[in-house]
Parts: C-alpha cells; sequence; structure tokens
C-alpha cells in the first residue's frame, strides 16, 4: 500500500506540470504567436543551466507582439502543451504545486534571435500574501483562480525596443524546487527614459541555498491550519516599477 501511495503522488506531480503558452496585450488575445513554447510541461530544476533562461530547446515564436509602456500584458498558464485553455479548478497548475510567480524583461536587439543571456530586470512578483490565511496565499493559487492569468504593467518609463518577457513559476513541493518558464517576444513603443533595474543573469540570479528557493514549505506556522510557512522572500532582485 505504501508503494503504491508514492505512485499515485508521483502519477499526480506529472499530472501537475504546465506551461506558460499565452499572451495578452491589453484587453487584446496573441494567443501563443508570441510565446517560445516549451517542447514539454516538465520543469527546469538545474539553476547553473542555460535551461533556465527559457526553458529546454523551447520552439520558436512566430512574431514578436508590440505593446505601449504603461499598458498592461497578461501572460497565461496552462497544464498541457498543446494551446487547450480552461477556467476553473487548477486553471495554471494543480498538484499542491505551491510558490511564487514571477516576470522578467529583457531588453534586446533582437527578440527573434536573443538566447536570453542578457541582463534581465524583474517587473513582477506574487509570493505568499500575508493577509491570506489558506493556501490561496500563494501566487499561483491566485493565478488558478484568475482562470491561469497573471497580469502586470509594463512600467511607462520603460525604454522603447524590442525585449524577451519570461513569466515563471517556482513549485516548492518539492526539493530541489522545480522551475516553469517561458519566454515572450515583445517590442515595446512610445516608452519612456527609465533606467530598470536591479539587472541579473540567467544562471545567476538564484541559488539553491536561496531562502525563497531551499525553504520547507511542509511546515505548519502558528496560527494556521496547514502546512504553511510564516513568511517568504520570492528569490531574485527586487521589481521594478518604473
Amino acid at each position: 500500500m505504501k508503494y503504491l501511495h508514492h505512485l499515485l503522488l508521483a502519477a499526480s506531480a506529472a499530472n501537475a506540470h504546465s506551461i506558460f503558452q499565452q499572451l495578452w496585450v491589453a484587453a487584446e488575445d496573441k494567443g501563443t504567436s508570441c510565446a517560445r513554447l516549451p517542447r514539454s510541461n516538465s520543469p527546469v530544476t538545474n539553476l547553473n543551466g542555460a535551461d533556465i533562461r527559457c526553458n529546454a530547446g523551447p520552439a520558436k515564436a512566430s512574431a514578436t507582439c508590440s505593446i505601449n509602456a504603461g499598458e498592461s500584458l497578461t501572460v497565461e498558464m496552462h497544464p498541457q502543451p498543446n494551446g487547450e485553455r480552461k477556467c476553473g479548478k487548477d486553471s495554471a497548475i494543480g498538484g499542491n504545486h505551491f510558490g511564487p510567480v514571477i516576470v522578467y524583461m529583457s531588453k534586446v536587439a533582437n527578440a527573434a534571435t536573443a538566447d536570453g543571456s542578457s541582463d534581465w530586470f524583474k517587473v513582477a512578483e506574487d509570493g505568499l500574501d500575508p493577509s491570506i490565511t489558506t493556501t490561496d496565499a500563494w501566487g499561483t493559487e491566485k493565478m488558478n483562480k484568475n482562470c491561469g492569468k497573471k497580469s502586470f504593467i509594463i512600467p511607462k518609463s520603460t525604454p522603447s525596443g524590442e525585449y524577451l518577457v519570461r513569466a515563471e513559476v517556482i513549485a516548492l513541493h518539492t526539493q530541489p524546487a522545480q522551475l516553469y518558464m517561458t519566454c515572450y517576444q515583445i517590442k515595446v513603443t512610445n516608452g519612456g527614459n527609465g533606467t530598470p533595474g536591479p539587472l541579473v543573469k540567467f544562471p545567476g540570479a538564484y541559488k539553491s541555498s536561496d531562502p525563497g528557493i531551499a525553504i520547507n514549505i511542509h511546515q505548519q506556522a502558528p496560527g494556521y491550519g496547514y502546512d504553511r510557512p510564516a513568511s517568504y522572500i520570492v528569490p531574485g532582485p527586487k521589481v521594478w516599477s518604473g
């Protein structure tokens, strides 16, 4: 029975793998046209390899999406690697894959050919909300409740030009942590003269010893009736808001 239990847990974990796929520019659904779709919905666990940039051998995007600085960009995540979209329980990622949702951008000369080795800055993060006392406090669960979508604003002072956008979930239910990321290609127009930062590289932005990576989320903090740390530090640099 114990062996069967482990098999069921493994199957559940595999079924809970997921991929960022679609992109919205303001209210316009761009589908997967500007996404470098990964070959599978399996996670990246090596923090020191090139796959941490834009996933393992992603396909080429068919377009680069234009967006005005100051507008909303929305990334959309779903479990199946075939463009299937659903809205309901575990819309984005299931299997108790609790963790933060993070978005980075990298200014590049050509979004279609950039390899992700350039500098990155963080534009959005959603970690553990201290005001929520259920598992809905995690960024992943907020995304599940929002039909797999995570929206953020391209800061008005973002310089015009082409960028890679790197959307990521760090699933902390197991160690090593499981990272799910996709890179999108965008072109920012009507931008400003801001200086995005702090800047980081991938690999290099994360270490396995970082508190937001190495944390054991299967601990019950006082005052909660379920496994949940008392606090959580999202890994990486601070968010640049312009």
